[in-house]
């Protein structure tokens, strides 16, 4: 069985540059609802963790995901699984969506 490919790092910052320079890139937010409830992005594909049985064989292996919770370390397990699945083109989004109301977009509520 060959290793897991390693999982790229990203900050809010170097994934709003890589937008703005037109990756197609899939948003995978991992947050709960009721976290999505108090801060959101638009535009992106809401999963929850705790629901990952439900669609974690669903995401496209053939394009670029960058996951994201609240800080980082619940994005970096799912990112870890799809990992094992096969998936091949995963960046965990560093600081998560806290850091992205930080240092991206005040607009973003922090929680």
């Amino acid at each position: 069985m060959s290793a897991a490919p390693p999982i790229q790092q990203a900050t809010p910052e170097e994934i709003q540059q890589r937008l703005q320079n037109g990756e197609d890139l899939l948003l995978v937010d991992v947050r709960e609802p009721e976290e999505i409830a108090i801060a959101a992005l638009p535009e992106v594909l809401v999963c929850p963790m705790s629901r990952a049985a439900d669609w974690v064989d669903r995401l496209p292996k053939d394009q670029a995901l960058v996951l994201f919770c609240h800080h980082g370390i619940r994005s970096m397990r799912v990112a870890l699984a799809l990992a094992e699945r096969g998936h091949r083109n995963l960046t965990n989004m560093t600081g998560g969506i806290d850091r992205w109301s930080t240092n991206v977009d005040p607009g973003v509520p922090r929680y």
